[in-house]
């Protein structure tokens, strides 16, 4: 008898705190449920069309639309009485970003005498210096691999002059480096940078050269227009983030040159050897450095336990989108991101309204947080895990919201829509990749709840999409916090102009936002904070 007795008690010590997951909070009259059905249709769908308005002009970072949404976030968070969480008493965590943009009237590209035109004939891809009217040299692929006795420009006095390097092969890269020689591969590679091998642009630079000219491949000249989007107007990059990483600016100019470039250096012939073309020009390269800013807003609604609200469940959403496109065919200039990810926007700013209106609070802090520039590479998430305004080993989860507004019609056979999920569906990323307490949680509330249907199938680190490491959660994972992620499937509006408020089905957003809603409440009153337990993709591991 006493051992049935100690086997109960085991039973109901350990075992009993993991099948009450989900249990309390989906009671019909518990303080939570009450607090979930102030999240309406019509709540998200109001906030959703100011967000997404062309008055936000697409939200990109650093914008002026993703400043005023940032402002409208904040407004809010202060009348609902939210505690700042940002920098010095304040929502905003700002960060600096540093804008290279290519001074065109000083950025020029001359073959005998003939002047070519930037951004038609010819991008700039570094530098800022001038290199003079000098001899220029073709140097084949331009590469030198020590271990392989191999140098494209042994033997070529390249020094002062400019080198001319071939990327017509079908392996040319998406970064416009020449890619390796035939039969070297990328073991043939490893080592310390420059100490067996130098790229074709390293290479010349090494042995003198005054500048380099890039031939662009026949492939390539296929998305020339749409390169102009991204070579043609400069870089920009964190400047805290990047600092340490950045190499010190190459001065030599190098320029990535068209068909039109290549048939005034040696005509419609490549030559077969590295050699003296015979011929003179001049590069010429100059950037304008601006130093911007942009923020993330953070806040804390502070929990009710003594002990626990020194702990935070996170819950975030990227605000920012990809901006105006004046290039773009028809009318529509403004790329709005109503699916992406206004809609997490909104259901982060619903949530908070929610726990704003309930008369009970949870018993963990609920730390909000939305992240700029997730569009151009996770920055806003990446400096806030870096340089975090809270202690992050006290984060026990991070709820991630991005893209949840759209689903698929029954009938729809548009190939664009064919992963879009349903009416009644969402994918759920993260929650049992990392810790098994977690993913029983979310799986528990919503099949005591609303019963979505929640697809796994992009819950796997070899998903061939990589979702998992393509938003802002990723970096909360790279800091050991068990992640959950919802999001509705790619679709014909991605990262396009067609993304608007309009196309959003709102009664899908509202029963999903408050299934997140109690997921988050859930795990903010749960005793024992969600252990990571389970083998980690090498993309965390190796931080």
């Amino acid at each position: 008898m006493r051992k049935n007795l100690l086997a109960l008690f085991l039973v109901f010590t350990f075992i009993a705190p993991f099948s009450a997951f989900g249990q309390m909070v989906t009671k019909k009259n518990s303080p939570a449920m009450k607090a979930a059905q102030e999240i309406t249709a019509k709540q998200l769908s109001d906030y959703l069309y100011f967000v997404a308005s062309d008055a936000m002009e697409g939200r990109d970072t650093p914008s002026r639309g993703l400043d005023v949404t940032a402002e409208f976030i904040k407004m809010n968070l202060s009348r609902w009485g939210f505690k700042p969480a940002g920098d010095n008493g304040t929502f905003f965590q700002k960060f600096a970003l540093r804008r290279e943009s290519i001074d065109t009237s000083a950025t020029k590209l001359i073959v005998e005498n003939t002047e070519f035109a930037l951004n038609e004939d010819y991008f700039r891809l570094s530098g800022n210096a001038a290199t003079g009217n000098v001899p220029l040299i073709f140097g084949g692929d331009g590469w030198m691999v020590k271990s392989k006795n191999i140098d494209a420009l042994s033997g070529v006095d390249v020094k002062g002059k400019i080198v001319v390097v071939a990327g017509n092969r079908p392996d040319f890269s998406q970064q416009f480096m020449i890619p390796p020689p035939v039969g070297v591969t990328e073991a043939d590679l490893k080592g310390t940078r420059g100490t067996d091998w130098a790229d074709s642009v390293r290479n010349a630079q090494e042995k003198g050269a005054a500048g380099v000219i890039v031939i662009a491949p026949a492939q390539l000249m296929g998305f020339w227009e749409q390169a102009k989007q991204f070579l043609g107007r400069g870089s920009m990059y964190p400047e805290k983030l990047r600092a340490d990483n950045v190499q010190a600016p190459n001065p030599m100019p190098v320029m990535l040159a068209s068909p039109k470039v290549s048939n005034a250096l040696y005509g419609a012939t490549l030559p077969t050897s590295a050699g003296d073309l015979n011929k003179t020009g001049s590069l010429s390269a100059k950037s304008k450095i601006e130093i911007l800013m942009t923020q993330n807003v953070v806040a804390i609604w502070e929990g009710s336990d003594k002990i626990l609200k020194n702990e935070m469940v996170a819950i975030g959403a990227h605000y920012d989108h990809v901006g105006v496109n004046p290039n773009a065919r028809g009318e529509d200039k403004i790329w709005n991101g109503a699916d992406d990810d206004g809609s997490g926007t909104v259901a982060v700013l619903s949530i908070a309204e929610a726990l704003a209106k309930s008369k009970v609070k949870p018993k963990r802090s609920i730390l909000f947080v939305w992240h700029a520039g997730e569009e151009k590479g996770l920055w806003g998430s990446e400096y806030f895990t870096k340089f975090p305004t809270v202690d992050l080993s006290k984060v026990v989860t991070m709820l991630n919201i991005d893209m949840i507004g759209r689903s698929k019609k029954d009938g729809d056979t548009n190939p664009r829509n064919k992963e879009l999920s349903g009416p009644n569906e969402i994918y759920v990323i993260g929650s049992k990749m990392m810790s098994t307490q977690l993913g029983e949680v979310t799986a528990n509330v919503n099949n005591s709840y609303l019963k979505l249907n929640y697809n796994y199938k992009y819950d796997d680190p070899k998903d061939p999409n990589r979702f998992f490491f393509r938003s802002d959660h990723f970096h909360y994972a790279k800091n050991n916090i068990p992640i959950v992620f919802w999001f509705d499937g790619e679709h014909e509006d991605y990262h396009g102009a067609g993304d608007h408020p309009d196309k959003i089905d709102y009664v899908k957003m509202e029963k999903i936002t408050r299934t997140i809603f109690l997921t988050m409440w859930e795990i903010a009153d749960t005793k024992i904070r969600p252990a990571v337990d389970k083998q980690l993709p090498k993309e965390l591991t190796n931080r």
